[in-house]
């Protein structure tokens, strides 16, 4: 007899009209959240959830993707059993003009002191 074929999953994202600013700062101002975003972006790429360098435990830093989730400045999707995450740029943009990339350079350039402007 044939196994069943498995549901696929899916994960609900908002619509990034009906994300408030305040929703997008409150997500982007915990570090480990920004440093998710960063890691993405340098990437260039999706990344797995395991794959990302956070001192938190899984449980946390799932919290943390969930939270950037539900602001939507990420997307999750599964290829087979793994989670992907991959920023939600083109549409933050649109929606929020400069965000991203000025939390993105002011987070580089906390983490790289010489960077700073004197």
């Amino acid at each position: 007899m044939p196994r069943p074929r498995a549901a696929t999953r899916t994960i609900e994202h908002p619509d990034i009209a009906q994300v408030s600013l305040q929703q997008v700062l409150e997500a982007l101002v915990d570090p480990i959240r920004r440093s998710v975003v960063t890691q993405l972006a340098r990437a260039g790429e999706e990344m797995s959830c395991g794959t990302f360098d956070a001192p938190v435990s899984v449980s946390t830093l799932t919290h943390h993707f969930n939270v950037l989730r539900e602001a939507a400045v990420i997307r999750q999707y599964y290829v087979g059993t793994t989670k992907m995450n991959a920023l939600r740029l083109e549409e933050m943009e649109s929606r929020f003009p400069g965000l991203l990339p000025a939390v993105l350079a002011a987070a580089i350039a906390e983490n790289q002191p010489h960077l700073r402007q004197r």
